[in-house]
């Protein structure tokens, strides 16, 4: 993980055997990726948000949102290892449950290579290190396969999060790295990590696309063709989970990069 994950034993307690775990994960791809590392019988908590596995995280109980987290839920649940995540969760409601969860798990991936160090991580405390390298193989290759492609020419897209108002990414978030991957730039915008913007002819003459997440706003189709119509240059719908999560899903994330590419060249 680049310089922010790692393992805070909060009380200076040895680390819970890995069939004894009790977690609670404040983290939706994270959540999905336990359950991808046979972790899903030591998840006694999760947010409304960790949606994927379905049929798995259906059995565990929420505890809230990924900001507005049931303090005393998670109390009751008495588990003995809290992941979070530096982007994500809000330090003072993590420094609330340092108080009586022994174990907290910082994570904070930048870029998908990271997602190696964070399956490696997962898998080294919950004692499924097998498990996890086996992910990282398949990693390993998806990322190879992608690295493999012949270089295509830089293009700078906007990829658009919200709108009224409307914002977009900065270059230093996970996504902008993902569109990197691609030799894709995002325009700087300003400061923010996730900066509001508004429309104008010099930043649309600068564009090459502009791509709509169906996450965290619910873009359609409808938005896309509506926007294409109003900017004259190509507007995309992009699936949000394929971008934005890390952990399990970033391997068909990888896939997903192969198509977007095939797209955005389609309509060049």
């Amino acid at each position: 993980m680049t310089n922010s994950s790692h393992l805070v034993d909060a009380l200076g307690h040895s680390h819970t055997a890995a069939h004894d775990a009790r977690i609670v994960s404040l983290v939706p791809s994270i959540t999905e990726l336990l359950c991808e590392l046979g972790l899903a019988q030591q998840l006694v908590g999760r947010t409304g948000f960790c949606i994927h596995p379905k049929d798995i995280v259906e059995r565990i109980p929420k505890v809230g949102g990924t900001k507005d987290v049931n303090i005393e839920k998670i109390r009751k649940l008495a588990p003995t290892h809290l992941v979070v995540n530096i982007d994500e969760n809000e330090k003072p409601t993590v420094e609330r449950l340092a108080e009586f969860v022994p174990n907290i798990v910082v994570t904070h991936p930048l870029v998908p290579t990271d997602n190696l160090a964070l399956a490696r991580l997962m898998g080294g405390i919950f004692g499924v290190e097998g498990a996890a390298e086996r992910w990282c193989t398949a990693f390993e290759l998806e990322y190879a396969t992608l690295q493999a492609l012949p270089r295509a020419p830089q293009r700078t897209v906007l990829y658009c999060i919200w709108q009224d108002p409307w914002m977009s990414v900065s270059k230093d978030t996970y996504i902008a790295a993902m569109l990197a991957e691609l030799g894709w730039r995002v325009p700087d915008l300003g400061e923010a990590r996730y900066p509001r913007f508004e429309w104008s002819e010099g930043l649309v003459g600068q564009l090459d696309a502009v791509l709509l997440s169906t996450e965290p706003y619910r873009f359609t189709e409808a938005h896309a063709d509506a926007l294409e119509k109003q900017l004259g240059i190509p507007v995309f719908l992009v699936d949000g989970e394929m971008m934005s999560w890390y952990g399990s899903r970033a391997l068909a994330g990888l896939r997903y990069l192969r198509e977007l590419r095939a797209m955005v060249e389609g309509a060049a």
